[in-house]
């Protein structure tokens, strides 16, 4: 069975910083490309970065020049460097498989809340 354990996540002010990690465990972790997600109250669960397994690096549109992520496929753990936090940011972020067809169950995902 696959874990995702997400952690990192808090309450910020907007402005301020914060390091998502995730570790995937029995995972073909290093072939993979992985993706940060988030879901919103009341909103569909979004992609908003991914990794492919060589480094290259895509974002959503909203979170360009903001959000960084990388992967350290020895510890099977990939991260998301968010700066400059905004009230918009405010989900429940997860990782998974970027690609649909190579996901696995999703974990508890970690909390994010940007006061303003």
């Amino acid at each position: 069975q696959v874990h995702l354990v997400e952690s990192g996540g808090d309450l910020v002010q907007a402005g301020g910083s914060l390091r998502l990690s995730c570790q995937a465990s029995r995972f073909i972790f290093s072939i993979l490309a992985m993706g940060w997600y988030r879901q919103a109250p009341g909103k569909q669960r979004e992609l908003v970065a991914y990794i492919t397994s060589d480094g290259i690096t895509n974002y959503t549109d909203s979170v360009k020049g903001r959000f960084t992520i990388s992967r350290d496929n020895p510890k099977n753990t990939v991260y998301l460097q968010m700066n400059t936090l905004k009230p918009e940011d405010t989900a429940v972020y997860y990782c998974n498989a970027a690609s649909p067809s190579a996901m696995a169950p999703w974990g508890r995902g970690t909390q994010v809340t940007v006061s303003s």
